[in-house]
């Protein structure tokens, strides 16, 4: 959806479900499909907001990725 845009792997410092599954030995990743202005960053407090465009974005992005890995593309 967004040629050209770097990837990169970070590391949250907040819970996930995903200790469930890791504790059950299914390797585990959280994918985020929003973008945010790197100058507002409101994230958790009375006021959070996200980007109206990057809402619906990631909505469309998350639906293909889970739409790609049900059609058994794995590996692309």
């Amino acid at each position: 959806m967004w040629r050209g845009v770097i990837t990169v792997p970070t590391m949250a410092t907040s819970a996930s479900d995903g200790k469930y599954l890791r504790a059950a030995g299914i390797p585990t990743y959280g994918v985020q499909g929003f973008f945010g202005d790197r100058v507002d960053a409101r994230t958790h407090g009375c006021n959070v907001c996200m980007l109206v465009r990057s809402f619906y974005e990631g909505q469309t992005f998350l639906y293909e990725l889970v739409k790609h890995f049900l059609q058994g593309n794995l590996s692309q």
